[in-house]
């Protein structure tokens, strides 16, 4: 019985080819869930708009508009490490990848800092939190800074999950071989980018609807 190698890897450029599929499949399977968790939230919407428009003001805008533009520059400093890799410029492919890094836990730390904000006006229904709210149907209110959190803290937990991929990748550099750094920052690059998007489409759903 002889057995059959696969030629997926049989080269650099099918290895990076593969690696580029299978993180598509990954972000198809990850825009579904958020897909889901959107349908849901425009559904409610629908229902009680007028609700989810006064709750929506509780939302700190000058916070989440830095945040945006956090992200916005991530995705450049992501891109330009792409572009430097297949240059085969490591040195200033690092110095990116560590901007994008920062970055990314700078959003985390005024994410955090916006979560403490909403915690302690008792805007955060959840772990038990007691939830204050004086405006307009308190109930949907509820719902909204539910759902709020849901996906705020879903695309957090990605983004952490891209900035320990990062640092993973960099600690491992020294001892990568060129073509697979090259891979590497091409795969995560994309899952990157994604992430970026998912944020540009969350914020102006859940801080501009209806200001």
């Amino acid at each position: 019985m002889t057995g059959t190698e696969s030629i997926a890897f049989d080269t650099p450029q099918r290895e990076r080819r593969a690696d580029t599929f299978a993180m598509w499949v990954f972000i198809g399977s990850e825009a579904m869930l958020f897909g889901a968790i959107f349908l849901v939230f425009f559904v409610a919407h629908i229902d009680f708009g007028p609700a989810f428009a006064a709750a929506s003001k509780h939302l700190s805008l000058p916070l989440g508009t830095f945040n945006t533009a956090i992200l916005i520059t991530s995705s450049f400093t992501m891109a330009l490490a792409h572009m430097l890799a297949l240059q085969r410029r490591w040195r200033a492919t690092i110095w990116a990848l560590v901007a994008t890094v920062t970055l990314g836990a700078c959003f985390l730390i005024v994410k955090g800092i916006e979560y403490g904000k909403e915690i302690h006006e008792g805007l955060a229904p959840l772990l038990g939190l007691p939830f204050r709210y004086a405006g307009p149907d308190p109930v949907h209110a509820e719902f909204f800074f539910g759902l709020y959190f849901a996906m705020t803290s879903l695309h957090a937990l990605h983004l952490i999950g891209g900035i320990v991929v990062i640092a993973g990748m960099v600690a491992l550099w020294p001892t990568s071989s060129p073509a697979n750094r090259q891979r590497r920052v091409v795969a995560v690059g994309l899952y990157w980018h994604f992430v970026d998007i998912i944020w540009v489409f969350m914020f102006p759903v859940l801080y501009l609807i209806n200001r």
